[in-house]
């Protein structure tokens, strides 16, 4: 460009800096100047932007020009351009910027600039310099203000050493934070720039505030004192500086601090500020016009607080009472202390209905207020107590919620404190909240047992502290040492009333245990001399044989009285029948049909063998059996959960009626939540809750030394033939077709009938069309093919087995096919075989000394009538021949061979139709049982929850798998 002149303009940007173009005249005629041009000119003597080059250029509203921070500007108006081949003519925003930008630099470089303490006061950071008085610009530059704030703030950005004074500053004076403008106020300010560490305080103390507490009066005492700066220790009574005193008890006054009156009296004035109250002296005529040295104990309370915060917060020194700080951390608690009972526990059998007696009293620290105490304090509406030689806190809202849990409990019985003690996480032992009024915050109590509860909740928590019963001499046989400790525990238990659910693993001697228990309690009732009242046993009409068995081979001694078949005694017939008997034996059915006779009479023991049973918490026989009045309750299961935890609710809520509550408030608060989030802490506060009452042994556990042969577990994977291929496909598509159109409930329903379909073509295909003529058994189904040549094996090495189906018409036709094929006797035992003929299949297959037609080497068994409480050692081969899809229903019906009495290793063979569901949900089933192996130890239900996506899944066929 030829020289010429240029004309510079200036615009103030928004938000900071300013936009700058420039147009220049050659000859006559004037042209927008290129930003490149103009900045090129402007800046050839600025190397830190590389002599201009670094500038951004800019094209706001179709401008061009170039942006310049504020103090990048700040260096081009404050200094003269360089370039003087041009004339530089300037707009009249320049020239006033241009008058006033040497005296910004100067004031900044000798150090007249501070923080504003008006912006401050706006919750705002910024900045004054000092400017002449005659300095005309000032008025014509509206933003002025903000340049000069953001000059500074980019200065400070810029030179690392003055970021580091700036963020030591800040630190050691958080009062520099704009935010602290809403909690703290300030004399003026130059008493705020004291306080920020900007402006030097030469004072030689710092002024400080004392509190006192009250000897008799209950006046508190608030002084003012003055801190030596350079010994922190020495501290005097502003008072004696007043006087002119040369020494108090506090030591020598120096002589120059009275000098610096001006300086506390500037501190007082600013704690009025701070805390108005403390210039109001109605009540104190004597300290009018001077800050209160009295406080009641209302304002103590407020003064420590609240405001003594604010005053720290203000840079001020505040001296509290040593114990301030301990006692703000103590937490009042609500104690229930029970009270010892009169007489022994023993005698008593509490039960957990039983109500405990109890006292309240409220913990401070180690202090503890009678309820008397505390209600007193209530009605006084206190905060600040001091009690035997102790401060509390104590605050009344507090306090009130208090007496409104006080009032609301005035029962506890004995399962009320045992929840709090297992429930509670082992940090905060026996505490329990309840809610206050609709208030979101609650009041926590903690129960405190007596000596006797406390050790007895120990027991109950920890097996090994139960004391074992050595001497059960009318027992006819010899307990292993954990059948011992069983009984033992049953025992235990009855003690305080309290029932238990045996639930050992299948094989383990629940019956027996329950029997050395039974002669034990008569042992004692007998040594006691107390009346004579029969123990009730109810079990599965399967299994009274087995007990009748069972009890003639261990307890002799005993009077049994079995209620059974249409011959049974009613009304006072039954009451006679049953006077003299130590054990009356009957099963679930007729609790339910019986229910009057039952519940006419008042039992020892109420024993449920097979508790399972009554999972079905709705069912009349449930009802029926809750309803049975007795001095102790005993459950006997190996699968107290067999689907659902509400099973395990029915069970004890039958031992301990109410100690879960209700099975809605069960579900709620258990159930509910442990079926949807699957926690480990949730399912472990059931295991807390439960563990008391329900033991449970499994064999592979070293400390039972059970010593079992081997059990060994084979999986056998059997294609389908064509037939059933189509009848499966068939029965599927009819599935999916009605899915889209059912509700709910319908949906369940059609998903469980076609399970169940399926399950029938899978063991063959006359199951699933109720064929009556049998034709080409063992060809229609590779399942049942391949059981007959495994069993054929079986039988040519001398070996029995049992054969579990869930299928009634199933074990009929294995039966049949069985029979036909080997040439020798199959008996099949089902809920409909009679009791007489169940007892007599049983002792022939366990009899090895029979031959020829009475003698029985294949047992089958409906896997609900023959799958519990039987004892079968005599096999030592077991065949699920279709699947439950319970691990541990299966199991159970594995141990009535594997178990006390077997001498031979037990091979356990389960059938799967390959490329069927079942093979998909077998590969599930470790995932599906793991909910109820973690609570105590699964059905079908749940296939019924799975989407349609899911079920397409698991049922859809896979063809590769299907046989000729």
């Amino acid at each position: 460009m030829n020289p010429g002149s240029v004309k510079v303009f200036a615009e103030w940007l928004p938000k900071g800096g300013f936009f700058i173009w420039g147009q220049w005249k050659n000859d006559t005629k004037w042209s927008q100047l290129h930003p490149t041009e103009l900045k090129l000119r402007l800046f050839a003597w600025h190397r830190s932007s590389f002599y201009g080059t670094l500038i951004k250029e800019l094209t706001p509203d179709n401008r061009s020009g170039i942006y310049l921070s504020p103090w990048m500007a700040l260096g081009l108006f404050a200094e003269p351009v360089q370039a003087t081949t041009m004339e530089w003519l300037w707009s009249e925003e320049i020239t006033n910027l241009r008058e006033i930008a040497p005296v910004i630099k100067q004031a900044l470089v000798e150090g007249r600039w501070r923080p504003d303490f008006d912006k401050w006061q706006q919750g705002q950071r910024g900045w004054r310099l000092d400017w002449p008085d005659d300095l005309k610009a000032l008025a014509d530059i509206p933003y002025l203000s903000t340049w000069t704030d953001q000059i500074i703030d980019e200065l400070i950005k810029q030179n690392e050493d003055i970021i580091q004074a700036w963020d030591e500053l800040a630190g050691t004076y958080p009062l520099l934070q704009s935010g602290h403008h809403r909690t703290v106020s300030f004399a003026g300010e130059e008493d705020w720039l004291e306080a920020i560490g900007w402006q030097v305080d030469d004072t030689p103390f710092r002024t400080c505030l004392q509190l006192v507490e009250p000897l008799d009066d209950n006046i508190w005492q608030l002084n003012i004192l003055l801190q030596d700066k350079k010994d922190q220790n020495r501290l005097v009574k502003w008072d004696a500086v007043t006087e002119g005193l040369a020494s108090c008890k506090d030591g020598e006054v120096p002589a120059d601090w009275a000098a610096h009156r001006r300086r506390v009296e500037r501190d007082i004035e600013k704690w009025k500020i701070i805390v108005p109250w403390l210039a109001d002296c109605k009540n104190y005529p004597e300290e009018r016009g001077r800050i209160r040295s009295k406080l009641s104990e209302a304002e103590a309370w407020e003064f420590l607080n609240a405001d003594s915060i604010k005053l720290v917060a203000a840079g001020y020194t505040v001296l509290l009472p040593k114990w301030w700080q301990e006692v703000q951390k103590l937490k009042p608690k609500l104690k229930m202390k029970t009270r010892s009972s009169v007489g022994s526990w023993r005698e008593r059998c509490l039960g957990v209905e039983q109500l405990l007696q109890f006292d309240w009293k409220l913990a401070v620290g180690d202090l503890e207020l009678s309820e008397e105490e505390f209600r007193r304090l209530a009605k006084e509406k206190r905060r600040l107590m001091y009690i035997r030689g102790q401060w509390i806190i104590l605050d009344p809202a507090f306090l009130q919620q208090v007496l409104r849990v006080v009032k609301s409990k005035k029962t506890f019985s004995l399962g009320e404190a045992l929840q709090t003690y297992l429930l509670s996480p082992e940090d905060e032992q026996g505490s329990v909240s309840e809610e206050t009024d609709r208030q979101s915050d609650a009041v926590t109590f903690e129960v405190e047992l007596n000596e006797q509860l406390s050790r007895m909740v120990e027991q109950l928590r920890s097996l090994s502290t139960v004391p074992v019963e050595d001497d059960f001499a009318s027992f006819h046989g010899t307990l292993r040492n954990y059948q011992r400790m069983g009984s033992s525990w049953l025992l235990f238990l009855r003690r305080f009333g309290l029932g238990g659910c045996l639930a050992d693993d299948m094989g383990l001697g629940k019956t027996v245990q329950w029997i050395a228990y039974l002669l034990k309690v008569k042992e004692n009732n007998l040594a006691e001399d107390k009346p004579h009242t029969p123990s009730l046993l109810i079990c599965p009409t399967s299994v009274m044989g087995n007990w009748q068995k069972e009890l003639a081979r261990f307890a002799p001694g005993l009077n049994i009285y079995l209620h059974y078949g249409p011959q049974r005694k009613k009304g006072q017939d039954f009451q006679s029948a049953i006077a003299g008997a130590d054990l009356v034996i009957t099963t679930y059915g007729l609790a339910h049909l019986d229910e009057e006779d039952l519940c006419s009479a008042e039992w020892d023991c109420i024993c449920l063998d097979e508790a399972q049973n009554i999972k079905n918490a709705y069912t009349k026989q449930s009802s029926a059996v809750r309803r049975l009045k007795g001095s102790h309750r005993v459950a006997l299961t190996g699968t107290p959960v067999e689907n659902r935890l509400t099973e395990l609710w029915s069970i004890m809520d039958f031992l301990n009626p109410g100690y879960l509550g209700s099975l809605g408030d069960f579900k709620r608060r258990f159930v509910s939540v442990i079926e949807r989030k699957r926690e480990a802490q949730d399912i472990q506060r059931v295991q807390r809750l439960i563990g008391p009452f329900l033991l449970r042994r499994v064999k592979s556990d070293p400390a039972i030394e059970l010593a079992l042969p081997e059990k060994q577990e084979r999986k056998e994977y059997i294609p389908l033939t064509a037939e059933q291929a189509s009848l499966y496909e068939n029965v599927l598509q009819s599935m999916f077709d009605g899915l889209d159109q059912a509700d709910d409930m319908a949906r369940r329903g059609l998903i469980l009938a076609t399970l169940t379909k399926l399950k029938q073509i899978c063991n063959h295909p006359a199951l699933f069309l109720k064929e009556g003529n049998l034709f080409n058994i063992r060809e229609r189904s590779n399942k049942v093919d391949r059981l007959l040549a495994m069993v054929e094996e079986v039988r040519q090495q001398g070996d029995r087995c049992l054969i579990f189906t869930q299928f009634v018409g199933m074990g009929q036709m294995l039966r049949q096919i069985l029979q036909k094929e080997l040439g020798e006797q199959a008996f099949f035992l089902h809920g409909g075989t009679p009791k007489g003929q169940r007892d007599e299949m049983i002792a022939r297959f366990q009899d090895r000394t029979l031959v020829g037609p009475k003698a029985c080497h294949i047992f089958i068994l409906s896997l609900k009538a023959g799958g519990v409480g039987l004892n079968l050692t005599a096999a030592n081969h077991v065949f699920h021949f279709d699947r439950w899809w319970n691990p541990a229903v299966e199991n159970q019906a594995t141990d009535r061979s594997h178990r006390i009495g077997q001498q031979r290793h037990v091979q356990v063979h389960k059938f799967i139709s390959l490329g069927t569901l079942e093979e998909r949900i077998d590969e599930m089933i470790e995932r599906k049982q793991e909910l109820n192996q973690q609570i105590v130890g699964g059905g079908e239900s749940w296939i019924t929850e799975l989407s349609t996506g899911e079920l397409r899944e698991i049922f859809t066929l896979r063809k590769e798998w299907v046989g000729a």
